[in-house]
């Protein structure tokens, strides 16, 4: 399937165009999908119907225990044994679903941020996502969801990715705006942005690894750990797709956007004492100091 159906590219233009740039992300929820708020209770509807209740972050930190992984698709997943993840403790991210059921029994959360990864692997999407998973799903991803399906959210629970920057129902921030928020850590330029309070809003960097590591990092205790963040090798299939299957990837054009949130993220995890670890012999991170553990390599399994 495409990655993208036409009328979504007509939809997105077209809101643009009538509604400016600072509400151009209506798109991510027009038409259809709306979160309606009431007390402590919030609620996706889907073209007037109630399809889905959102957990709050206390669903998924109740979960963690002293590791938390956060599980890419790059390649290097491939020469990796995942039998000695703790039962629970990976967050899997886009393509990384495929690993249920062979290395990863039960996965701790799910994070999908682009929709359109939901239109090209809705299939995976539905023999992977098991009902009760806990699921951290963006706008945008709720909504394609609905389009093609509403009533398959009704048995998961679902966690919200809220862009901070372009949050649902307002107009896009500025970086003035994001500063007066006590719970946002920007790096000195401003580019670069960290949520303590995820449930709030995060900052999208590039990755859907950028979102789900503020997740991580706000139930974390001890240590956050990177499988499959390869970033450096995005032009070569993911390990679960072929050479004549392979969708395209921006991931390495958006390399040092990924990275400037993760050395920011790094920055103010050694402040609070949690230690990000990586388990990638191939990735990007290594330019930057993140250092490799090969405690998952088939290798160091022999």
């Amino acid at each position: 399937m495409a990655d993208r159906p036409w009328h979504r590219s007509l939809i997105k233009s077209g809101v643009r165009l009538f509604l400016g740039g600072s509400l151009a992300h209506v798109q991510d929820w027009f038409p259809g999908l709306s979160i309606v708020r009431s007390q402590n209770i919030s609620e996706v509807h889907y073209r007037g119907a109630k399809v889905s209740t959102l957990a709050g972050m206390d669903r998924l930190r109740e979960r963690t225990g002293d590791r938390i992984y956060i599980v890419g698709s790059g390649p290097s997943i491939r020469d990796c044994d995942l039998s000695g993840l703790e039962p629970g403790s990976a967050i899997l991210l886009n393509g990384a679903i495929g690993l249920i059921g062979s290395q990863i029994d039960e996965p701790l959360a799910i994070a999908i941020e682009d929709e359109r990864f939901v239109w090209r692997h809705i299939d995976m999407i539905r023999s992977k996502i098991m009902p009760g998973s806990l699921c951290l799903f963006s706008v945008s991803v709720l909504r394609a969801l609905c389009e093609i399906d509403k009533n398959w959210l009704a048995d998961k629970t679902i966690i919200l990715i809220d862009d901070i920057r372009k949050p649902y129902g307002a107009r896009r921030r500025s970086p003035d705006d994001l500063r007066k928020l006590q719970y946002v850590r920007l790096d000195a330029e401003g580019s670069a942005g960290f949520s303590l309070s995820p449930d709030r809003g995060v900052f999208l960097g590039g990755s859907v690894a950028v979102s789900a590591l503020q997740f991580a990092f706000y139930c974390a205790r001890h240590e956050v750990g990177f499988l499959g963040i390869d970033i450096s090798n995005a032009d070569e299939p993911r390990f679960y797709e072929t050479g004549s299957d392979t969708a395209f990837s921006g991931i390495a054009r958006a390399e040092g956007r990924i990275i400037e949130h993760l050395v920011l993220a790094r920055e103010i995890a050694a402040e609070r004492g949690i230690s990000f670890v990586n388990y990638s012999p191939v990735s990007a991170l290594l330019k930057y100091d993140f250092g490799y553990d090969d405690r998952f390599a088939v290798k160091a399994k022999a």
